[in-house]
């Protein structure tokens, strides 16, 4: 639904002052993308994976308990690791949508598979 004018203005003075108050953070949420932040997580949860399996195999041998607790560390991890993985797919399969609806939607791409659209 789209906004009317009285509230297009407020908008964008709310806008205009968020940029005057705080430039260096309105250029750092400007900037950060799903796909950043996500990306920046994964790479954090495979790190601790990786920690996770060498602590495992490591102190397996010494105590149980603290294999298990390696375990742990790996099994968060991967969960951490799999919502963020969701979380991207979710934003990828939205960009794309949209851009379709945009270019026109799915037919007009069929039509330019087929070579219809001349």
């Amino acid at each position: 639904m789209p906004l009317n004018e009285d509230e297009q203005r407020i908008l964008q003075e709310i806008e205009k002052t968020f940029y005057e108050n705080d430039p260096e953070f309105a250029d750092r949420v400007r900037s950060e993308t799903v796909y950043k932040h996500s990306g920046r997580n994964l790479k954090w949860a495979t790190l601790g994976f990786v920690v996770g399996l060498a602590f495992t195999i490591l102190t397996f041998t010494i105590s149980v308990v603290l294999g298990a607790f390696g375990f742990l560390i790996m099994l968060g991890s991967a969960v951490y690791f799999e919502r963020n993985l969701r979380r991207v797919g979710r934003a990828s399969l939205q960009d794309l949508s949209t851009r379709q609806f945009k270019q026109g939607g799915f037919k007009s791409m069929g039509k330019k598979l087929r070579g219809d659209d001349q």
